[in-house]
């Protein structure tokens, strides 16, 4: 079989399972209004997908070493149907919080696999090059569900079963038997299926940086719909988280061609400048600033720092990619989840801009923390040679 089919699948169904993760994103304020919650509970729900992903890479992120790569994705992508279908049936804040668990489930299923399966497939000498294709498939997927829900809202009106959805149904269980076809590439290993992620010594910046840059694409997508709605404009919250992840995708390729390092200083840069950018857009209502803001902050959040992370620890731990990117990614979701619960709690106390305001703030003070220890303890980087 020849390579560019195993590739395309698997960077298919790595697409697929992403794009169930935001697909129901403009629909918060509907599931939030027909169980009569407030923001908190909004971003409790949109968290509840942490909930699943974080036991996940913690527990269970090696365990394709040991009964292959192939089963987990085919399970991301079962769990994505189940979750979405629940939401068609039961249309509410519990249905959501369940929902978003399992879809965390499967997303740390896919990541973990996906990303030590793709860089097998391609050769160990190309761990650059299938990172970037991992962190595109999973970038557009990420934004793309959000965006064909927005679209299909737009296109039908108002509905609980948007064509986005019936897409999915139709997608993932086609493609979780082609998984399942794909040829094992990886060698078995006896280990316990219980298997704890691994930190490789040398890149906790990179996770530092993620959990920052993944904690402003928490915010885009949690709890600046909900300021949006407020102000009439929930109709742009697709096109909004769908920038929020493309742009970045976009900036693959640059930073494919920066040595990991310089796409991470890049990427600091880009954080809290973008989200101040959007905080403005957000405070004067121009729409046009929300839109560039979250360009922005996109570029930084799934574009440099995403690709350098991924393949910087992959680099570095050669032997347990799958480990490595669940530690990794356990930063990740560190920053996804707990600044958004906290600010939507703000929310309800303060407001959303308040909320929005005191988050900018802590963001900035912690980039420069970062920043700051990060230059007095340098760590030579094995990603100055562009492998791919």
């Amino acid at each position: 079989m020849s390579k560019l089919i195993p590739i395309s699948l698997l960077a298919f169904g790595l697409f697929t399972v992403t794009f169930a993760v935001n697909l129901q994103a403009p629909l918060y304020d509907v599931y939030a209004a027909e169980s009569d919650v407030g923001a908190t509970a909004v971003t409790v729900a949109f968290a509840a997908y942490v909930g699943g992903l974080m036991p996940t890479l913690l527990l269970v992120g090696g365990l394709s070493d040991r009964i292959g790569r192939r089963v987990p994705i085919t399970l991301a992508l079962i769990f994505g149907v189940v979750a979405t279908a629940l939401l068609v049936q039961v249309p509410s804040w519990t249905s959501l919080v369940i929902a978003r668990f399992l879809l965390g489930i499967g997303t740390g299923l896919a990541t973990t696999a996906g990303t030590a399966y793709m860089t097998e497939i391609r050769g160990a000498e190309r761990a650059r090059s299938a990172a970037l294709i991992v962190t595109s498939a999973t970038s557009l997927g990420f934004g793309g569900g959000a965006l064909a829900t927005g679209i299909s809202l737009g296109v039908q009106g108002p509905s609980l079963l948007p064509a986005s959805y019936i897409a999915l149904f139709v997608a993932a269980p086609v493609l979780a038997v082609l998984v399942l076809a794909l040829p094992r590439v990886d060698t078995p290993k006896s280990v316990s299926v219980l298997r704890l992620p691994v930190f490789p010594a040398g890149v906790w910046v990179f996770g530092a940086a993620m959990a920052l840059a993944w904690s402003t694409t928490g915010m885009t997508i949690a709890v600046v719909p909900l300021e949006l709605a407020a102000n009439d404009l929930g109709g742009w919250t697709g096109l909004v988280i769908f920038l929020a992840i493309f742009v970045g995708f976009l900036c693959q390729p640059i930073a494919r061609r920066m040595t990991n390092e310089r796409a991470l200083a890049l990427g600091f840069v880009l954080i809290p400048l973008g989200f101040l950018v959007l905080l403005a857009g957000v405070w004067l209502k121009v729409l046009a600033f929300v839109l560039i803001g979250t360009c922005i902050t996109s570029a930084a959040s799934y574009g440099f720092t995403y690709l350098a992370a991924l393949a910087e620890v992959s680099l570095h731990a050669p032997d347990d990619r799958a480990r490595a990117t669940a530690g990794l990614f356990v930063y990740a979701y560190f920053g996804f989840s707990l600044p958004v619960i906290a600010s939507g709690a703000l929310a309800d106390r303060l407001g959303l801009l308040s909320a929005m305001i005191v988050f900018a703030s802590v963001q900035i003070v912690a980039t420069a923390i970062i920043v700051m220890l990060w230059q007095r303890r340098p760590v030579p980087s094995s990603a100055a040679v562009n492998a791919g």
